[in-house]
């Protein structure tokens, strides 16, 4: 008989393995890439679309975003054209690559406002919740993981699946050729290893990210609501 108390017990769920695999999804694994720069000659978007070949290589549906226009939090309406092109795309998306320049030691504005306009919920959906998440960052000096590590703890803070494995190019401007493509070496050896994990990821967690995702404590918060909205009726 359990020790727990009775309260605690009635919302507990114990994990599911057959929940765990439900019927596979059949379309190609949906990506979203955000990059975090509007420079010209952008290595952040550069290696953007590096990511993009590559997952589309590996099956996936890849858009990239461009965040040229995209006002800055707070500064204009959430019905702002690129807002909600920002926000359709994200709720489109299974899976999400950032990729920010780092400087002055940390991940670029551009880069965390399109982070900062997708809301953690609206409503009663949480837009990026259970989506999968690689993060690379690209500098102009020593290699760093400044700029990776904030977008990680960005990631769990949106309820993201963080994928364990992450690409940070440093001196990115030796590293792409004159069409803009990057060169072989052991930074693109990784990039090739962070979109492959995360393809694999995607397609793991993709069918039970509802389920996997599920928590105890909304359960309980969502049973008192409605216990309370009956009681209220009933008077």
């Amino acid at each position: 008989m359990s020790d727990l108390p009775s309260a605690a017990v009635e919302h507990l769920q114990i994990p599911d393995i057959d929940a765990l695999r439900p019927a596979l999804l059949t379309h190609r694994p949906r990506i979203l890439v955000l990059y975090g720069s509007l420079r010209e000659v952008s290595y952040s978007r550069l290696l953007a679309h590096e990511a993009r070949r590559l997952l589309e290589y590996f099956g996936a549906e890849v858009r990239v975003f461009n965040p040229e226009g995209l006002p800055l939090p707070d500064a204009a309406p959430a019905d702002h054209p690129k807002v909600q092109e920002l926000r359709s795309l994200s709720e489109w998306s299974e899976g999400q690559v950032w990729v920010s320049p780092e400087r002055h030691g940390a991940m670029t504005g551009i880069m965390k406002a399109q982070i900062d306009w997708i809301p953690l919920s609206i409503g009663s959906v949480r837009p990026t919740q259970g989506k999968t998440l690689a993060v690379m960052e690209v500098s102009g000096g020593s290699q760093s993981f400044n700029a990776v590590n904030q977008m990680r703890i960005l990631g769990r803070w949106m309820r993201m699946i963080t994928i364990p494995n992450q690409s940070s190019v440093a001196r990115a401007y030796q590293e792409f050729d004159a069409e803009g493509r990057m060169k072989p070496s052991a930074y693109y050896d990784r990039v090739v290893d962070v979109c492959e994990e995360l393809m694999k990821f995607t397609l793991l967690t993709r069918d039970a990210s509802a389920y996997l995702t599920d928590r105890y404590s909304e359960r309980k918060e969502a049973a008192a609501k409605l216990e309370e909205r009956v009681s209220l009726q009933s008077i």
